[in-house]
């Protein structure tokens, strides 16, 4: 059953308790455990049944948990489902734990069962057994908190977990996300009006293009990150809708008729974020699509993060060989074999990362289909794989930006010949020439090993002050400044 609503046996009268362990009893039987863990029967039995990866829960996804759970003791609290006094110990037992206690004890593997009951079972049975203690009583037992009846009041797996995916979307993006692609977007503006006076040749089709300046590559990708932030924000407002108050199947079942909007709000004052509840709860518990989006906009972000790796490491190859119109900050030795060699390996990182999170973004897609009826079993690995790709991409953005972007020096003696040799230099001779005689040009160029400007004034075509005026990299370099 996912909803984590209904009370176990366990809740009837206090467990015994021998020789360091205890005995917790629910509808399937017994289970000794250990005293010193604060989770309960139902986590044990979903360490026994799902010993599949060893991934343990995000940590900021436990952190989303724990933020509901404050926020439904206050709200259950404040409307008189709960004691006062009991929401009060649910509360501190949250607060400890959000500061860094007991985080060892959230165990159950990525890969369990359908919809999250075994994490969300495992984050009340902590709670409430570290509430017990709390109060001065045994661990266990549950006749006075219970994981089910008090620290699970009125809540349901199937509302407590989409709406902990969103709160843990938006953390990521804010605590992680969101402050990298400030911080790569202010170098790469930086390293732009450092380089823009150095003129280099484009590539078009990893051919020779027109001469462009150094700066305007940096500017192009500062501006490329800019719009993904500004997508990631567009996608992440959906995460602020809450289908929490649903209950089991989004009727609100076991909920006070005032509980799923105020829970909302003191939701919203405990994370910071504008949070409302939803219009329709069982549409927000059913649908995966917020999640969707948030993928794909990470996705997104990857594909041109490669791209732009891609670019770090062409422009940098070599350095006897390749383009080497820049230099990466060495950060290691880059071989086990060959002396001095260095090589790009931030960016190499980053490459390997995206394509990480574009798989992850599959799984998402895959997943968010998966579901039948009024739940979506497939809510573990979302929750996993959606936190994950913006944190891993996060730090990888942040990494990049302080061990490589941040040290990148230019080569203007190396951009500054490929500028003067391009052969798509004789693009400025159309309007001068024609295209015929341009291409003609650059033919017997390329096959005499002449310089255009030789092959122009040999020919005719152009007079040498002229010829100057129309091959002159800083003019030829310089964006157009356009008109509405």
């Amino acid at each position: 059953m996912s909803s984590a609503s209904s009370p176990s046996l366990a809740n009837g009268s206090p467990n015994s308790s021998t020789n360091g362990h205890r005995i917790e009893t629910d509808s399937m039987g017994d289970r000794q455990l250990p005293n010193s863990a604060y989770y309960g029967i139902q986590t044990q039995r979903a360490t026994e049944n799902f010993p599949i990866s060893g991934l343990k829960p995000l940590p900021t996804y436990v952190d989303a948990c724990l933020l509901i759970k404050k926020a439904t003791a206050i709200t259950n609290g404040e409307l008189g489902c709960i004691p006062a006094e009991m929401a009060e110990v649910i509360v501190k037992a949250a607060d400890e734990i959000l500061q860094g206690q007991l985080r060892e004890q959230f165990v159950v593997d990525v890969y369990q069962a359908g919809a999250g009951t075994s994490h969300h079972m495992n984050i009340n049975e902590v709670l409430a057994n570290r509430a017990l203690e709390i109060l001065g009583d045994e661990k266990g037992n549950y006749k006075r908190v219970s994981p089910n009846d008090h620290v699970n009041y009125g809540q349901s797996t199937n509302d407590v977990i989409p709406t902990a995916i969103r709160i843990g979307g938006l953390l990521a993006l804010t605590h992680t996300m969101y402050p990298a692609l400030e911080g790569a977007i202010a170098t790469l503006t930086a390293k732009a009006e450092e380089f823009q006076p150095i003129v280099k040749s484009a590539r078009t089709h990893m051919q020779d293009a027109v001469p462009i300046r150094l700066g305007e590559s940096f500017r192009a990708w500062a501006q490329i990150l800019s719009d993904h932030k500004g997508r990631l924000e567009f996608a992440s407002k959906d995460l602020m809708q809450l289908g929490l108050g649903g209950s089991a199947s989004g009727t609100g079942m076991n909920t006070h008729p005032k509980y799923a909007h105020r829970v909302a709000a003191v939701l919203g004052e405990l994370t910071g974020f504008p949070l409302q509840s939803a219009p329709h709860l069982m549409a927000a518990m059913q649908s995966m699509a917020p999640f969707v989006a948030v993928s794909s906009a990470v996705r997104n972000l990857a594909q041109d993060l490669v791209k732009i790796s891609h670019d770090l490491r062409l422009m940098d190859s070599g350095p006897m060989t390749g383009l080497k119109e820049i230099q990466l900050p060495p950060v290691q030795p880059g071989s086990s074999i060959m002396p001095g060699k260095y090589n790009p390996v931030m960016a190499e990182m980053t490459s390997m990362v995206c394509f990480q999170v574009m798989g992850y973004d599959s799984a998402i897609a895959l997943c968010a289909q998966a579901g039948q009826l009024e739940l979506n079993v497939m809510m573990p690995l979302i929750a996993y794989d959606l936190i994950h790709s913006i944190e891993i991409l996060g730090n990888t953005i942040a990494a990049l930006d302080q061990r490589c972007l941040q040290n990148i020096t230019a080569n203007p003696e190396r951009c500054n010949d490929y500028g003067e040799r391009t052969l798509s230099l004789v693009t400025a001779l159309n309007t001068h020439i024609g295209y015929l005689n341009a291409a003609a040009v650059a033919k017997e160029s390329l096959s005499t090993g002449k310089t255009l400007r030789q092959i122009v004034l040999e020919k005719g075509l152009m007079d040498e002050e002229k010829l100057a005026s129309v091959l002159d990299l800083e003019q030829l370099s310089q964006i157009i400044q356009r008109e509405k």
